[in-house]
């Protein structure tokens, strides 16, 4: 895939000026989405200048512009889940033309020279990774502005090769749900037969099952929302338990090897831990915000552990769109246009999307 992105051939002019996109956020916590300019630099000699066609709206979106998560810089554009053609590179880019497909996840620079950047760990960089948007950086404005744009402008070792053809929308979440949950199947080495649970099915849940299960994994969902429970088949799982049945949660103790925790807000871990059979993992990818009724007992009856992963890095965020082009892996989405993410959002937080929001940018 590779080769035959470097090798396209294409006569479009090579963009690479300075210009003033679309941008669509918000100018304060919480307040309404409105489109705004953003000024996009020009292009060095190392960048690659996109046209964003797809972006998805995944919930820590939702959580940055409401100010769940701290305070915000405003105006802000979210969107960390970017696929778009390339219309212009620097004179030193090597691995991208004009005309080939790109994606931008969650990073777009890091230091480069601590012993985590080296080792392709881009997201734990220990001088601060700069992220898609709302991080202070050499642009205009002085901060990051993200996919909920008409375009971006991104370092090539922070861009993505995504396949050239099919449905380039669906491969938008790969960029943020796709590689957070690869990455914690990657790292405690998922192997045929394990019993892997998933703890709440949304953006990232979906993709969870839909990796361990490609895996060949044996897989569970873990939903509080009843109307989920059918689509265990669809998605990869072997079966799918509403957390709210408390007999059905107890006949699954000690079972799971590891449970991925996709639950987007701070909540109790103690019934999920009774899953854990002996030297179980529950890994926590969903939230920065506390886990409640962490007990000691409720570690040391099975020697259990709970961990958390962040994203990947960029070499992995790669491996994970190469694997699910070669599996036939792609989010569900539902596209909308800018003008209905408000809506969208309500949506997400009333756990009412199958599974993905994904913005199409050209329907701006």
């Amino acid at each position: 895939m590779a080769g035959a992105a470097s090798a396209q051939e294409t006569s479009v002019a090579n963009r690479t000026g300075a210009r003033t996109v679309d941008g669509f956020g918000v100018f304060e916590a919480a307040g309404p989405v409105q489109r705004f300019d953003i000024p996009r630099r020009a292009a060095g000699p190392k960048d690659v200048v996109i046209e964003t066609m797809y972006c998805g709206l995944c919930h820590s979106d939702i959580h940055t512009i409401r100010g769940e998560w701290g305070p915000i810089r405003a105006p802000l554009a979210p969107g960390h889940e970017i696929v778009g053609r390339v219309i212009g590179v620097g004179s030193d880019v090597t691995r991208f033309r004009v005309g080939d497909m790109a994606g931008v996840g969650c990073m777009v620079n890091s230091c480069g020279t601590c012993e985590n950047c080296l080792q392709g760990l881009e997201q734990y960089c220990l001088n601060g990774a700069t992220w898609t948007y709302g991080s202070p950086a050499d642009v205009p404005g002085g901060y990051t502005q993200g996919g909920w744009s008409r375009g971006i402008v991104v370092t090539e070792d922070f861009v993505i090769r995504m396949p050239q053809s099919g449905d380039h929308a669906a491969r938008a979440p790969l960029l943020c749900a796709g590689i957070t949950t690869f990455s914690p199947l990657q790292h405690w080495k998922i192997e045929p037969g394990m019993r892997i649970g998933v703890n709440g099915i949304g953006g990232l849940g979906h993709m969870a099952v839909k990796l361990a299960s490609a895996k060949r994994a044996d897989v569970t969902m873990f939903t509080s929302t009843a109307e989920k429970v059918s689509d265990a088949g669809a998605l990869g799982a072997r079966e799918a338990v509403l957390t709210s049945d408390e007999a059905a949660m107890r006949a699954h103790a000690r079972q799971y090897d590891l449970l991925i925790s996709t639950i987007p807000q701070s909540y109790p871990v103690a019934p999920y831990l009774s899953l854990l059979g002996l030297d179980g993992t529950l890994v926590s990818v969903g939230t920065p915000l506390e886990l409640q009724q962490t007990m000691g007992g409720s570690l040391w009856g099975q020697r259990r552990s709970i961990a958390s992963s962040l994203i990947g890095g960029i070499p992995e965020t790669q491996e994970v769109v190469d694997y699910c082009a070669s599996h036939n892996i792609s989010a569900d989405i539902e596209l909308i246009r800018p003008d209905q993410i408000d809506e969208a959002m309500n949506r997400v937080v009333g756990k009412q999307v199958r599974y993905r929001f994904v913005i199409d940018l050209q329907a701006a």
